[in-house]
């Protein structure tokens, strides 16, 4: 049997009289990471619970331990152990303002996937102190269509190209896309110093899964996973900071945060990884937030084969940084504000 995202899992007794339930992988699912899987079937549960669940090893495939990232097959049994799921009695569905706002943020769309100029401070999904984020207000402000789903993730505070499928066979070629290297992924970051390294590719290793304080803290590990990040400087603001053209050859958590750290010049406004004497020369300039933005995105399209680049404008609060940094004593003489490229396909 299928799985159908909307019929219920098939219960099984469980010693101690708790039930577990197993769902079977359908063609829909196959490919999918085991983790995305299931924060899609348990909707309601929070991520840190899923997380938990998969390293004690009380969700299996095929009877046997899976890591999080192990990838699906169309047929495969999934056990899923005895959650509790919150209510939804009284949960407010994400706000008409919210739903209008992702509405208005869509730079491209047709009948596979969607692209939007994602704003700052919205989160991609729920949780994490975020009852709704984008996908939520999207599946609100679209009920008819079932399956949309992230095709990637930004962070909560960076803007820019996010891409959104509209139903599984895309999400499926997506992520090969994202996983195998196929995807173009470009940002504009404001970085602090003078960048004296000229075009520099940054290949050292991240371990992902340090835990401080509760929260996810990313740092260069021999032990950790291979990440690409190569950054070109375009435009220099003296001594001050330095804006720059990354672009990610893998796609690891934080990586472009991290590895601009590690090279002695942080992401602005980063308060993670960044540094606060920087962060707080550069609020004289207006900066409230962290200056990264997913600038370009360049696929193929699932439906068709086509090539397809997408590029999201600079939000206004990061050009007038930009423009205060020109203004500002020791910038170079016939500094200009970069261009943005305009959105592909509108």
């Amino acid at each position: 049997m299928a799985y159908d995202a909307s019929a219920k899992p098939n219960p099984a007794p469980e010693a101690g009289g708790q039930p577990v339930t197993y769902v079977e992988a359908g063609a829909g699912d196959a490919g999918q990471r085991l983790d995305n899987f299931l924060l899609r079937v348990l909707k309601g549960v929070p991520r840190t619970h899923v997380y938990r669940l998969l390293r004690k090893g009380e969700v299996r495939v095929n009877s046997k331990r899976a890591k999080p990232t192990q990838r699906l097959v169309e047929g495969d049994r999934i056990r899923l152990p005895p959650v509790r799921r919150p209510a939804t009695d009284g949960v407010r569905p994400a706000s008409s303002n919210l739903q209008a706002l992702i509405i208005g943020a869509i730079l491209y769309e047709d009948d596979d996937l969607i692209v939007f100029n994602k704003p700052a401070g919205i989160a991609v999904h729920g949780g994490s102190g975020m009852s709704h984020g984008l996908i939520e207000a999207l599946r609100a402000a679209r009920p008819d269509d079932r399956e949309l789903d992230l095709a990637h993730r930004l962070d909560r505070e960076t803007s820019g190209c996010l891409v959104v499928a509209k139903h599984r066979a895309a999400l499926r070629d997506l992520h090969r896309q994202f996983r195998e290297g196929e995807a173009e992924k470009r940002y504009l970051t404001l970085l602090l110093g003078h960048w004296n390294l000229g075009r520099k590719r940054i290949e050292l290793p991240l371990d992902t899964d340090e835990r401080r304080s509760g929260e996810r803290h990313v740092a260069v590990r021999q032990t950790g996973v291979v990440a690409i990040t190569t950054f070109a400087p375009v435009q220099f603001f003296g001594r001050v900071a330095t804006l720059a053209d990354v672009e990610l050859g893998t796609g690891r958590t934080h990586q472009i945060r991290v590895h601009a750290a590690y090279a002695g010049h942080p992401v602005a406004g980063d308060d993670k990884y960044g540094d606060a004497a920087g962060n707080e020369a550069l609020r004289a300039y207006g900066l409230t937030r962290m200056f990264l933005h997913s600038s370009t995105i360049g696929l193929t399209r699932p439906g068709t084969r086509e090539p397809l680049q997408i590029s999201a404008p600079l939000a206004d609060d990061l050009r007038a940084v930009l423009d205060e940094l020109i203004k500002a004593p020791g910038t170079p003489r016939g500094a200009t504000r970069p261009r943005a490229r305009r959105a592909a396909g509108r």
